[in-house]
């Protein structure tokens, strides 16, 4: 990932907006917009650091605008409503919640290799067209 960068909305609420790469099976990398908000936004500018690992738990939001041709653009992103921290400088860090505390980096612990690379998203408001 990226280093997020913090900004705050006019009524003071901190929001954060970044992009995670995720490689692929086979080649290549996935390059995905991500935004969080709150004391999360927060943690995440505070904690995290570009090359660092982070699990990622939202939903994805898509959004239109106007390109300078006139045309309608699509903008695909996710919005993270839970992040853990996988690995960072900082050794111990807080979830979400700010009452757990946890330790993957000394464990190595990779999330994904019990899935052979496959990934489940879980979407339980969502609508199919």
């Amino acid at each position: 990932m990226e280093k997020p960068q913090l900004r705050f909305t006019k009524s003071n609420i901190a929001v954060s907006q970044f992009t995670i790469a995720v490689p692929r099976i086979k080649e290549g990398t996935d390059f995905i917009r991500c935004q969080t908000w709150g004391k999360q936004a927060e943690n995440l500018c505070n904690y995290m650091d570009k090359g660092n690992k982070i699990a990622i738990d939202g939903r994805l939001e898509t959004s239109t605008y106007e390109k300078q041709d006139g045309t309608k653009g699509y903008k695909t992103e996710v919005v993270a409503q839970n992040i853990e921290f996988l690995n960072s400088k900082n050794v111990n860090h807080a979830t979400q919640s700010g009452t757990q505390t946890t330790n993957r980096e000394q464990q190595n612990y990779d999330p994904y290799e019990e899935m052979n690379n496959q990934i489940e998203l879980d979407i339980t408001n969502g609508f199919l067209d």
